[in-house]
Order: C-alpha cells, then structure tokens, then sequence
C-alpha cells in the first residue's frame, strides 16, 4: 500500500465553534513522509512557519482537540478535520487556515469529506505506514477508561454516560469494525453536542461562542432542541466515535488494533497515544507490499477511497 495526498487545492470558509472567529481552511497536497502539517497564514515570523502534527502538541483538550507549540501557535478543534483525513487514509496534507481554530461547520466531519472528494485522493510513490498495537494498553482515570488491544483490522466501541432524559431514549454504547462498515455511512454525519446550561459557563471561559443549532445538537433540561431532531437514533455516541477516530489519527498512521472506551474525552486519548509511544514493546511499524492480501483490503480508509 501507499501513501496517500490530495490530488488539489481545495478552500472552504467557516466559523471557529470556540472562537467564533470566521476562518478561511485551505487544504494542500503534501509530498511523501511529510506528514499531516498545519500553518497559521494570519501569522508571521517564526509563528507562521509549518507545524509538523504528533501527539505531544495536544496541549489544550478543553472540549476540542488543540494544538499548542512552543512558540504560541494555537489550531484549536482539529478532531473532525482529522477523522475525515483517517477516513480516507490521508498520509500526507497542509492544512492552512487565517484562524486559531479549524471552523466547525455542521459539527460533524460530513463536509470535511466532501472537501477530501473535491480535492481527490491520490496514491504516492512511498509505502503507507501503520501502526500494529502488539499489547494491550490501558489508561484508567475516575471514572472513565480508554484502551487499546492487538486486532487485526480498526475497530472502535465506546460507551457513554449522561444523567439525562435524551439519552436514556438510546443506546449508550456503539462498536463498528471498519472491516465492514462505512465511516462515510455511520459515523461521519454524527454532531457535536452540548448543554444549554453549560453555554454561559462556557463563554465565561470563551469556549462555545460560535455554537448554534446549525452546527451542534443542543440539549436542554428535557429535549434536544434542533427543530430536525437527531442524524442517527444514537448519534451523540457516534459522535464520541468520530471524535476518537480523528483524536487516534493524530499519531499521523493508521492504526492496526481495537480502541475500547468508557466515557472517553481528548485528554484522555491523548494520553493512550503518548502511553502507547512510550512503551516500544507496545506496538511496531508495518507496512504492506502490493503482494499482501487480506488486512489491507478490509483496511479502515481503503474501501472509502474507492466510493470517493
């Protein structure tokens, strides 16, 4: 297998759900082994230059995934931008933006792959790495867990938790093996979702200042309030699934093993990625020959591509 970038440019605009800052996102084509990089246009100097993504820049994970650098770069929410480039196994990309903050646009990852169909996937000239977990890997925090185990193929369930009446209406937990269902049909129209009694909290903290019912599910003392209801019947556990598929993506590789959690968050899949990175004997590198059956066709990303 290899590499994938885009095969073009492609621009979309929108608003930052923290920020609520208007953003211009430019997607670029990327050479080999370069990875998945960032650079702020809107700043100069040693702050414009390109950021190369890895687990260790996750250094703000209230309510998003946020890069922060040395320097004070900031790319806040990138989560969902990063699930849709593992949906379609994206090796290499330059995400360019004039603002702190990758724009939510409908609170799900949905526009963010039909961005990727624009610009169209291509395969590169260098072999596609993965990353095989060979043990299990657990972090455990006061009541929440996360975990990886060796499976052959990328597989996800989690569970959630909330003491309110909507989410009593569906199931807590939701398990998909990217062997045999579709990112692009479960899980990628899933939303982002919150509380009406957190928002003052959360602007307090200047969090949620471009939240609307046009690019989150809000969620009042009894009811979702979205006058079109609910994408999927259990929507607000698919979105968790979204969110830990682009949070996972952040190692830059896809990975080979089975994702388990209990209600899970950035912080804490954050820290099952620096955990796994710290052991060695936890995981290897691998990659496949045209030669290689099996895995590899069934592989999260691969089958997407070919519905792009």
């Amino acid at each position: 297998m290899k590499q994938r970038t885009l095969k073009q440019t492609v621009t979309a605009t929108g608003v930052g759900l923290h920020s609520g800052e208007r953003v211009k996102l430019t997607l670029h084509p990327a050479a080999e082994n370069t990875g998945i990089q960032f650079r702020r246009s809107d700043l100069s100097g040693e702050q414009g230059e390109i950021v190369s993504l890895t687990p260790y820049l996750i250094n703000d994970t209230r309510l998003s995934s946020t890069i922060v650098t040395e320097n004070g770069i900031r790319v806040g929410t990138i989560e969902h931008i990063m699930s849709a480039l593992a949906a379609y196994g994206v090796d290499n990309v330059l995400i360019e933006l004039n603002a702190p903050e990758i724009p939510i646009m409908d609170g799900s990852s949905l526009p963010f792959i039909f961005l990727l169909q624009d610009a169209e996937i291509v395969e590169q000239n260098e072999p596609k790495r993965f990353l095989r977990i060979l043990k299990e890997i657990e972090i455990k925090e006061p009541n929440k867990w996360v975990k990886f185990t060796p499976y052959d193929g990328f597989k996800v369930s989690l569970t959630i938790e909330f003491d309110h009446p909507v989410f009593n209406r569906s199931a807590p937990t939701f398990e998909i093996d990217f062997a045999g269902k579709s990112y692009v049909e479960e899980i990628a129209r899933a939303r982002t979702f919150g509380f009406m009694q957190e928002v003052e909290l959360m602007r307090a903290h200047n969090l949620g200042l471009g939240g609307n019912l046009s690019n989150a599910i809000v969620i009042d003392d009894v009811d979702v309030l979205n006058p079109e209801g609910l994408r999927y019947p259990d929507e607000f556990v698919r979105h968790k699934i979204l969110d830990a598929i682009g949070d996972l993506y952040i190692m830059g590789h896809p990975i080979i093993g089975a994702f388990q959690g209990y209600k899970s968050g950035h912080a804490i899949n954050n820290a099952l990625l620096r955990a796994v990175l710290a052991d060695e004997s936890a995981y290897e590198w691998v990659e496949f020959g045209e030669e290689d059956i099996g895995l590899p066709s069934a592989f999260f990303g691969v089958d997407t591509l070919k519905a792009a």
